[in-house]
């Protein structure tokens, strides 16, 4: 009997998606709940799980081909157990390949004996990425220290373990050589000609022709603006030197920068509203709250996840929800509710080494504030040329909703409680 793998619900306001990578193939055995395909919406990659326990029997759609919520996307042959091996498509040339690939997927999510015999417990929960990457290097999971979020795995522990096995069978005295991960290699394309030259077309993703259009629709609608200020970081610098150490060992997280603007931007928009507010349609929505959107880069393109009520929150509590974010974006195990809302963005372009740039509003939202790299700088203070370190700080807003008066008092809030962290305990 086979069953219809359908579309889930992607989330409000979300009707359709891409399929952007098959993560089964026909003839696969598949656990209940394990996915099977990956769908590519405007913001986030959903993963499509099997209903049931089977053999994938078939795809009804193609790769790259968009479908609505509800639609059949594949069909689940049941009571097969996760054998695949009475299915012909399985008979192929790399036959016995797939069929071990098949079983090792099985017996990763198991609690079973020998899980529980490597780490004295349960066998490692994984993502999906993590759980191909566990695949495609042909490590052990029970054996790698996970780093994430409450001891679990993530893609990069399972890199540098695939990495720390290859070197340990580089440096064995074996007399014959470890075999190579590819024997034979499909032949690199030879070296263009001088004066030859190459175009590549590749079709943009979902989440990268949204990200488009949402910029583009951005710069057309709204009266952008940006207004700039430069900040002497010394005193939030002598601030993490004093505390890291102390900082680190009772939260467990370093203490960044992103936390300091982002508690000198929730003291600047409590005084100035109106950078805090949008437009919805002939009115303006003021909020009494800060739902802070951070920019992170994702493999598909820059997300930003929202930190909800971060004006509420300590240093501790920012830097590790802003951590987890980043982390979760790297593993594509961002969802749609992360990403849903924000009233205010921050988008730190000096971890690329920028040193000035005019971002562009995150809509509805009115006003970005963009980050950027610090560098020491001769600056006057009190009659004398001294060098400093100093940020470029560039806040772009829409000038419909906010006047330059307001959007430079903003800027001038958040350089003043930077160069003066203690305006941000006392709320000045």
């Amino acid at each position: 009997m086979a069953t219809e793998v359908k579309v889930p619900t992607l989330g409000e306001s979300v009707t359709e998606a891409t399929v952007g990578e098959w993560l089964k193939q026909p003839g696969d055995a598949v656990e209940a709940d394990e996915p099977i395909a990956s769908l590519e919406t405007d913001k986030v990659a959903v993963e499509v799980p099997s209903p049931v326990a089977g053999v994938l029997a078939e795809f009804t759609v193609e790769l790259g081909e968009t479908v609505e919520v509800g639609a059949v996307i594949a069909r689940v042959q049941e009571g097969a157990e996760g054998k695949s091996a009475d299915k012909p498509a399985a008979a192929k040339s790399d036959d016995s390949a797939a069929k071990e690939s098949a079983k090792e997927m099985e017996k990763l999510p198991d609690d079973d004996a020998k899980g529980e015999d490597a780490k004295g417990g349960d066998a490692p929960t994984m993502s999906p990425a993590v759980r191909r990457a566990v695949l495609e290097h042909g490590v052990d999971p029970t054996t790698i220290k996970g780093t994430g979020k409450d001891g679990r795995l993530t893609k990069e522990d399972v890199l540098a373990a695939a990495q720390s096995k290859q070197a340990g069978s580089k440096g064995s005295g074996d007399s014959a050589p470890a075999p190579t991960p590819s024997p034979s290699p499909a032949p690199a394309p030879a070296p263009s000609a001088k004066g030859e030259r190459r175009e590549e077309r590749v079709k943009m993703t979902r989440m990268r022709q949204t990200i488009a259009k949402r910029l583009k629709g951005a710069q057309e609608e709204a009266a952008l603006l940006t207004t700039f200020n430069d900040c002497d970081m010394t005193a939030v610098i002598e601030a993490r030197e004093a505390y890291k150490d102390t900082f680190a060992k009772k939260h467990g997280i370093k203490l960044g920068f992103m936390s300091f603007f982002a508690k000198a931007a929730a003291l600047a928009l409590k005084d100035v509203p109106a950078v805090n507010a949008q437009i919805d349609g002939d009115e303006i929505v003021y909020h009494d709250y800060v739902d802070l959107s951070v920019a992170v880069s994702a493999p598909n393109g820059l997300v930003v996840p929202v930190v909800r009520s971060i004006d509420q929150m300590s240093f501790a509590e920012i830097e590790l929800a802003i951590a987890d974010f980043g982390k979760r974006a790297k593993e594509g195990a961002l969802t749609m509710e992360d990403m849903r809302g924000g009233t205010f963005t921050i988008s730190n372009g000096g971890v690329f080494g920028s040193l000035m740039s005019t971002p562009i509003i995150n809509p509805p939202q009115s006003a970005v504030l963009g980050l950027h790299r610090i560098e020491d700088r001769p600056v006057a203070v009190n009659g004398e040329v001294v060098i400093r370190p100093m940020m470029y700080l560039a806040l772009s807003y829409d000038h419909r909703i906010i006047d330059g008066r307001e959007a430079v008092t903003a800027l001038k809030i958040m350089k003043e409680a930077i160069e003066d962290p203690m305006r941000m305990l006392i709320d000045l």
